[in-house]
């Protein structure tokens, strides 16, 4: 399949989730009314490092084009939707000013769920995380979240650096990034504190 990307660093898009986009640079604006007349996809993946050109990470998300408002001065505000992971097969050679690529969509279970007590421990770490990281939470609402939704909302949001961030989207089942969310929680819950505290540990 091919796909229209855009490459941004830190940004990574789940299926069933949305990521709103503010798009002002003349190749991505190339890039959303190329989808607008064709089908209103966008594939999001990371580069490698943040430079021009740079190479791609190997798993991104398909979205589609939901919510847009087209500004007088050509740039767009947009809500992308969520609709499957994707391997990137190869780059291919465009002479349209956005990169396109071959990919393979990844048939993701939507239906998996979290055990009991991996939805209990999870919660109690992501508890923790927000406390240290002075973060206000409604665990209201976020207890009334299915699996899907609570996980890879968490890793689409949450404060990591790209290559952690990409390690979460790469991952194959919802329990694996769900292990791994909290692994990520413990790191950074740890190393953003004192000096002191993270030498001693």
């Amino acid at each position: 399949m091919r796909l229209s990307i855009f490459p941004l660093p830190g940004a990574i898009l789940f299926p069933g989730l949305q990521l709103p986009l503010h798009i002002f640079e003349p190749r991505y604006r190339a890039l959303v009314g190329d989808a607008l007349v064709r089908d209103r996809r966008i594939a999001m993946i990371q580069p490698q490092r943040p430079v021009e050109g740079s190479p791609l990470y190997t798993v991104g998300c398909v979205g589609r084009i939901g919510e847009i408002e087209a500004m007088d001065d050509g740039r767009y505000n947009l809500i992308l939707e969520g609709m499957s992971r994707f391997h990137l097969v190869r780059e291919l050679d465009v002479t349209t000013a956005f990169r396109q690529v071959e990919g393979e969509l990844i048939d993701d279970d939507e239906d998996e769920v979290l055990s009991h007590a991996q939805r209990g421990g999870f919660e109690r770490e992501a508890r923790e995380f927000a406390d240290a990281q002075g973060y206000s939470v409604d665990w209201d609402s976020v207890e009334k979240l299915d699996d899907q939704s609570l996980i890879n909302g968490v890793s689409q949001i949450a404060p990591f650096d790209p290559a952690s961030k990409q390690a979460l989207l790469e991952a194959n089942s919802l329990t694996d990034r769900c292990e791994l969310l909290m692994q990520l929680m413990q790191f950074y819950g740890r190393s953003d504190g004192s000096e002191e505290i993270t030498t001693l540990q």
